[in-house]
């Protein structure tokens, strides 16, 4: 039996699917009850958990064989730092009480630097944490998601593609969400004897490559916006984001710059999933 949490998000429903059709007995850790049902016909076993208590979390993973696990990113939330801890002390702590043997944690590049790196700065105290309590680690360090592009989904319909960078023509490797679920799937099947972290890379794209991509899927040309970096928070906050998010965001935006998010990991994972094939999922959806 593998506990998933976060199920109802990208990578976590990703993974949840392939430890599914591999055959693995599943039971996914929701905090939506409407979401149970839909669980429970996929053939997993679904319970309603809050990743904040400690003790629901123990009592969801004891016995299993296999953990995994994410730090959420919560817009609504008074201060990210705070919210990260509290989840980070509470999964902890039930990895701990629960003595389960391996948890696969959804990390990302720069979660080995303490700070510096905006909300990353979490993941790196999650990673520690949980290597704390005595469980075998598995780090999936991504660096950018492709599914990012779906935020800009509705400015590209106006013509628009912001970029939050010095330039758009740096090739960044991109990952794709179905592609960390099925390494976090294979992970969790069969892991490694010690803690390890591996950095998932995708194929390199420009931004102003993406922008070509997403405009011919869009069937429209984009106006590529180089946004300074002065620029880069008022942006965010003008987009709604409350302005200590906006400001978290900024400072992981300019760690990117610096090359605080390259690959430093124990080993490296390459997956294929083009980004054409994520963009034509977006706009379907």
């Amino acid at each position: 039996m593998y506990a998933v949490a976060g199920a109802t998000g990208r990578v976590g429903s990703a993974t949840t699917r392939h430890l599914l059709a591999e055959g693995a007995e599943v039971r996914v850790l929701v905090r939506n009850p409407e979401r149970v049902e839909e669980w429970n016909r996929q053939g997993a076993e679904a319970r309603v958990v809050d990743l904040g208590d400690r003790a629901a979390v123990r009592e969801a993973i004891t016995g299993c064989d296999g953990l995994f696990v994410l730090l959420p990113f919560d817009l609504t939330v008074d201060d990210l730092d705070t919210y990260a801890d509290a989840v980070t002390r509470s999964v902890a702590g039930a990895v701990a009480d629960s003595g389960i043997p391996h948890v696969v944690m959804l990390s990302s590049g720069g979660a080995d630097l303490p700070g510096g790196t905006g909300p990353i700065a979490g993941m790196h105290r999650m990673e520690e944490a949980l290597r704390a309590t005595g469980t075998v680690l598995t780090a999936l360090r991504s660096g950018h998601f492709q599914e990012k592009v779906g935020d800009l989904l509705a400015a590209a319909r106006e013509g628009v593609y912001p970029v939050f960078a010095s330039s758009a023509d740096v090739l960044v490797p991109m990952v794709a969400t179905r592609d960390l679920g099925a390494t976090a799937a294979r992970a969790l099947l069969s892991p490694d004897a010690t803690s390890t972290s591996i950095d998932v890379r995708g194929p390199a794209y420009s931004e102003r490559e993406v922008a070509g991509i997403l405009g011919a899927a869009l069937e429209r040309d984009l106006d590529v916006i180089v946004l300074p970096e002065d620029a880069w928070a008022p942006s965010l906050i003008d987009a709604g984001f409350r302005p200590h998010v906006a400001e978290s965001l900024a400072e992981l935006y300019r760690a990117d710059e610096r090359g605080l998010l390259a690959p430093r990991g124990d080993r490296v994972v390459g997956v294929d999933t083009p980004i054409e094939a994520t963009i034509a999922a977006l706009i379907a959806a």
